[in-house]
């Protein structure tokens, strides 16, 4: 646990100090002590303090900042440590923050013990009449005067530290006019509270930091089977892009099968060979240009409707035909009958005979006609 005391002259703080000590295993750190044990020391920095001090000056920050530091290097500041007259001012406190910063400390908290001046002064007057009485000789600077000099310059130098540290959230105030156990207690307290919030925050710190860890893992189990699944869909993708081309392969071979299939069959008979060539040359070339087979179902469909279309057609002009032949022989034999009326008896049976046969032979070449047709009709389908 790291410490500072804040509070003006006589508030009670070097036996607060004593009491943490005692408490908490730490150690306390004053200024005054300090600067003495290092010059007794004789370090470079007790060294650069003892001339400054022989020449009646005051020790700058540097130097008191730099004893510090190698007061906390020691092993009995592991646990931690109490600062008490230290820091005075506000550049003292930042730079003792940048100190701390450095060695990877931080304050725990800043317990600021908080009396009125005026009784202060009535404790000084207390203090020393009661030394008196006892026969022992009070410290130059204990008595009233001194004492309203040095709370002045707490009021202007060190108050300003309360500011500092509470917008830090780091001050704790305590009543410094309660009895000196009473204060104790109270400090105890907030202290804990200090402590609870602390272990609180580091819990949940590591539950968080767990949880983002347990997220990287699953995380990163997962990223495997993603890859696999993206790898199982491109190869499907690639196999199915590879399986398309082969299908016109197939289409194209069944039309050449069937082609080879007719070709087969129309030897069979010599005189369809050279129409069979022709067709199959025809669907070939038909074939080549269309990169599509020669004839499907829907083109057969067409043809044969056309071919009926033709046929129908024709045994019209056949059965049309035939009717004005019949007509102009009929004409003819009525015509050729006309002298031979006189001889109605015998010339009635002739005229039936030959127009019997007449009509008998155009019928005969009409129905020649007709085959004649269909003939031609069926070689143009």
């Amino acid at each position: 646990m790291r410490l500072i005391l804040l509070g003006p002259p006589g508030a009670g703080k070097g036996t607060q100090a004593a009491r943490l000590v005692e408490q908490h295993g730490i150690v306390q750190l004053s200024t005054g002590d300090m600067l003495r044990a290092a010059v007794a020391a004789g370090t470079p920095i007790g060294l650069k303090a003892k001339d400054i001090m022989a020449a009646g000056g005051l020790v700058p920050d540097e130097v008191v900042i730099g004893i510090i530091s190698d007061r906390i290097d020691q092993d009995d500041a592991a646990h931690g440590f109490i600062l008490d007259g230290f820091p005075r001012t506000v550049p003292q406190a930042e730079a003792l923050d940048r100190l701390l910063g450095d060695k990877g400390f931080d304050l725990d908290a800043v317990v600021e013990l908080k009396v009125n001046e005026g009784a202060l002064l009535d404790r000084v007057e207390t203090r020393v009449a009661e030394m008196r009485a006892r026969g022992e000789e009070p410290r130059a600077d204990d008595n009233a005067e001194a004492l309203a000099k040095r709370l002045s310059a707490y009021r202007a130098q060190t108050e300003p530290l309360v500011d500092y540290y509470s917008e830090k959230r780091k001050l704790l105030t305590v009543d410094g006019m309660m009895t000196i156990d009473e204060v104790t207690r109270e400090i105890g307290r907030v202290l804990d509270a200090v402590r609870a919030a602390d272990a609180k925050k580091d819990a949940k710190a590591k539950g968080t930091k767990a949880a983002r860890a347990k997220r990287t893992v699953k995380t990163g189990a997962n990223k495997p089977a993603t890859k696999a699944k993206a790898a199982k869909s491109r190869s499907k993708s690639t196999s199915k892009s590879a399986a398309k081309p082969k299908a016109p392969k197939k289409a194209a071979a069944k039309p050449a099968a069937k082609s080879g299939a007719k070709a087969g069959s129309t030897k069979k008979s010599s005189a369809k060979q050279a129409v069979g060539k022709t067709a199959s040359s025809k669907k070939v070339v038909a074939k080549k240009a269309a990169g599509k087979p020669a004839v499907s179902k829907a083109g057969k469909a067409a043809v044969g409707k056309t071919a009926k279309a033709g046929l129908k057609k024709a045994a019209k002009a056949v059965a049309k035909a035939g009717k004005k032949a019949a007509k102009a022989v009929v004409k003819a034999a009525k015509g050729a009958a006309k002298p031979a009326a006189g001889k109605k008896a015998a010339g009635k049976k002739a005229t039936r005979k030959a127009a019997a046969a007449s009509k008998t032979k155009a019928v005969a070449k009409v129905q020649t006609r007709g085959k004649k047709a269909k003939k031609v009709t069926k070689k143009r389908a």
